[in-house]
């Protein structure tokens, strides 16, 4: 995911991020107006423009996933990487400080709790993505 992307994605435009060269192809959609509705409805609670959820969820049925949905996977496998990474840390100092002295840590159930909490994420995590 590009940092271009993100920032496009935080303003809220929902479009796409530009390309050398532009995007040549143009097609004209006519619509009634309960289909423009429904498109209006679809493309603002995916947070993109009509255009953009048009080739997004016409390309989707090729590849199984719409690009947002692949980025809301990465970014969400991100935050579980970095959630491990902080627990480890966690782990590893707890581990160092009862080889130290020899005694049990007060944080270590504490800690191990959070260690489940992480795997179930990450096990809800995998198996949503396996789903789509």
């Amino acid at each position: 995911m590009s940092d271009e992307s993100t920032k496009e994605r935080q303003q809220g435009t929902g479009r796409r991020r530009r390309i050398p060269g532009g995007r040549p192809g143009r097609h004209n959609v006519r619509t009634s107006p309960e289909e423009e509705g429904s498109l209006q409805r679809l493309a603002r609670a995916a947070d993109m423009s009509v255009p953009r959820y048009l080739v997004e969820s016409g390309l989707a049925v090729e590849t199984g996933e719409t690009v947002t949905e692949r980025r809301n996977a990465i970014v969400k496998l991100f935050e579980l990487h970095r959630l491990l990474a902080a627990v480890s840390n966690n782990v590893n100092q707890i581990a160092k400080a009862t080889n130290a002295t020899g005694q049990r840590q007060a944080e270590t159930d504490a800690t191990l709790a959070a260690v489940r909490r992480v795997a179930e994420r990450i096990d809800a995590a995998v198996d949503e993505l396996s789903l789509s």
